[in-house]
């Protein structure tokens, strides 16, 4: 028998991808308490793992542009809005700003370092408001 948390399972679940394991977790930290169920990659390949897995459920990708491995944050957020247009896409770098065509159309870009009210702003406007957790419309 397995318990579920009230309310948990309504709560969309974001995924953040981000090589560097503090600003993961403070992303981390950013989306659950704007109410998402957090999953975590820390590059392309385990990214397109968890979507493959979860992408039903996912509603939210909060990437880093530059991590080791093949690919970047760019090709993530292209590669899922033509596999899973459902998904909201936000893209966070410190170093590089998308030229044109490296983010797919309504995508959002953030400069880091980034707060917690800049993250949640940026969610807002690139998700649908019906999609928003809870903690997210206050």
């Amino acid at each position: 028998m397995s318990m579920t948390l009230p309310g948990l399972s309504a709560a969309p679940f974001a995924l953040v991808v981000d090589d560097d394991a503090l600003i993961l977790m403070e992303a981390a930290d950013i989306l659950k308490d704007a109410g998402f169920v957090v999953l975590e990659a820390m590059n392309v390949a385990q990214a397109i793992k968890v979507l493959d897995e979860h992408h039903g459920k996912v509603h939210l990708l909060f990437t880093d542009v530059q991590m080791p491995g093949q690919g970047d944050g760019f090709e993530l957020a292209r590669r899922t809005a033509e596999l899973w247009p459902h998904i909201a896409i936000v893209v966070a770098s410190g170093d590089i700003r998308p030229a044109h065509g490296d983010l797919p159309a309504g995508a959002t870009f953030i400069p880091k370092p980034f707060s917690p009210s800049v993250v949640r702003h940026h969610i807002r406007k690139t998700m649908p408001s019906e999609k928003h957790p809870e903690a997210l419309k206050k």
